[in-house]
């Protein structure tokens, strides 16, 4: 029997939860081969993905609409498959489903994303969880989180971490490594905490003259016309790099001093393991899934109180043992995950649902 995968995150920009559900099915793709379907929405971004996975346009909707209308009913003409959802939302009212529910960021910091979102999470993901025969989620705190506030029976979930692709790896850039810096991702998210990185840097600048912040992110975003950060970049040792590509990525990660991440609230955290895939040292906040993912082998800070980060910045760079043992910790690190281990684990879970979906259509033929 075959398994389809929503693949309306070929319709979506990337983020650590298009990421996830990408890198999956490259691997899932692996596996099953000619097993697995990948059907998606017409207005696609990802082209090259959508070639890769042979993926299916169906549906004249695009969007929630289409995930609740035109997917189940296309589903049915199947003779109802299970279907693998892998970012967040799936059909409500199709019920041969596995769901990745990434976090209950909009539960927790609703403040991070708009009203509306809000509004329609707080209908949706309840009747999803329930509608699903098994969830999937990314760490163990975000399965604790999960249960404890829809009282879902912990056996129903199971963690499939996140990992790092093969293109994030070392690449020294000796322009880039005449200046010292500090690295960090922007974003005006209320969980990402983003105007402390500026505060604490700004602290840190006024005893420290020789290294910089790069920050590498959109800082025109709409978003951000709601926050204040003019005061911070006046600071010219505050650098704006703006958006940049995954190769452009890697050789920022690749050249910082630390990378600096210093989140409330996530569901696993894949910027600071990119970040020590190319051998950058981390400090980051110690709260949420972040010790859990990350171990011994970064610095942690009180994401409350920017002078913890600054006594963290001023620790590595005085020490130069200590920043060479972090990189070190940090390649051991990033060698526990791997989307393989990852797509395999999710593959023995899947095979359970697929004989159960062929023993109930053998049940009721011989009815």
């Amino acid at each position: 029997m075959e398994i389809y995968v929503n693949a309306r995150f070929l319709t979506q920009n990337m983020t650590g939860v298009q990421r996830y559900a990408i890198e999956l099915s490259k691997q899932l793709k692996r596996l099953y081969d000619d097993k697995i379907k990948f059907v998606c929405p017409q207005n696609v971004v990802n082209k090259e993905m959508y070639d890769g996975l042979d993926a299916i346009v169906i549906g004249r909707h695009t969007g929630h609409l289409w995930e609740q209308w035109d997917l189940p009913r296309y589903l049915k003409k199947q003779g109802n498959p299970l279907l693998l959802n892998l970012s967040n939302s799936a059909p409500i009212v199709y019920k041969n489903k596995v769901t990745t529910l990434h976090d209950i960021t909009f539960v927790r910091h609703p403040g991070t994303f708009s009203k509306a979102f809000v509004a329609l999470y707080r209908l949706m993901i309840p009747q999803v969880i329930r509608t699903s025969r098994h969830l999937f989620t990314v760490s163990e705190f975000s399965k604790k989180e999960i249960g404890s506030f829809y009282h879902v029976d912990p056996s129903k979930i199971s963690v499939i971490y996140n990992a790092v692709s093969g293109n994030f790896t070392h690449i020294e850039d000796k322009e880039l490594l005449r200046n010292k810096y500090f690295m960090a991702v922007s974003s005006v998210k209320g969980n990402k905490n983003f105007i402390y990185i500026l505060e604490a840097f700004s602290k840190f600048s006024e005893k420290s003259s020789d290294i910089c912040l790069y920050v590498v992110g959109d800082l025109q975003s709409n978003s951000f016309k709601t926050i204040d950060i003019s005061k911070y970049l006046s600071n010219p040792r505050i650098k704006v790099i703006g958006r940049v590509s995954d190769e452009e990525l890697v050789r920022y990660y690749s050249n910082a001093y630390a990378f600096l991440f210093p989140s409330l609230y996530e569901g696993f955290g894949i910027p600071p393991l990119e970040a020590q895939a190319c051998g950058c040292p981390v400090i980051c906040a110690d709260a949420s899934c972040l010790p859990e993912v990350f171990g011994d082998s970064v610095l942690y800070c009180d994401p409350y109180n920017p002078d913890s980060l600054i006594i963290q910045m001023n620790k590595l760079t005085n020490n130069v043992k200590l920043r060479e043992h972090l990189i070190n910790l940090g390649e051991t690190n990033v060698n526990r995950y791997s989307w393989k281990a990852s797509a395999i684990h999710m593959t023995e879970i899947l095979v359970k649902y697929l004989e159960l979906c062929i023993y109930c259509l053998l049940y009721t033929s011989d009815a």
